[in-house]
């Protein structure tokens, strides 16, 4: 079992680190929600233990988990939601202001605004 839960932790991290790579904001969106995923379950996978439930010690029991590790992924699966709401909304106002999405592009688009800015300095004249 938690073989399985590496395996999975890997594929979602090494698909988050890969999407983060990409020259699209909403591909890095994308990265960031699979890396904060694969960091919740391998917290998930860390909290597992083997043994016997604590309220029967006496009866054979299946592996428990720590409630407080549930907890503490849950709160990380919220504040994960909010991060990745924060983030497509300040990628839709990219969006509407440059109507584009490319990484590439956007950079060419703040030289070209540095450089009429630095002009606008010069002359001493406002944009």
């Amino acid at each position: 079992m938690t073989l399985l839960f590496a395996v999975a932790v890997a594929i979602l991290f090494g698909s988050g680190a890969y999407l983060l790579l990409k020259h699209d904001l909403v591909r890095v969106v994308i990265g960031m929600v699979l890396i904060s995923n694969a960091a919740n379950l391998f917290i998930i996978s860390a909290g597992l233990s083997r043994g016997q439930a604590p309220i029967y010690p006496l009866v054979e029991g299946e592996p428990v988990s720590d409630p407080l590790v549930q907890a503490m992924t849950l709160t990380a699966i919220v504040i994960s939601f909010g991060v990745a709401a924060l983030l497509l909304a300040l990628v839709y106002r990219v969006y509407t202001s440059h109507l584009s999405l490319d990484l590439d592009e956007l950079a060419e688009a703040d030289e070209r605004d540095e450089a009429v800015r630095d002009l606008a300095t010069l002359t001493g004249r406002p944009r």
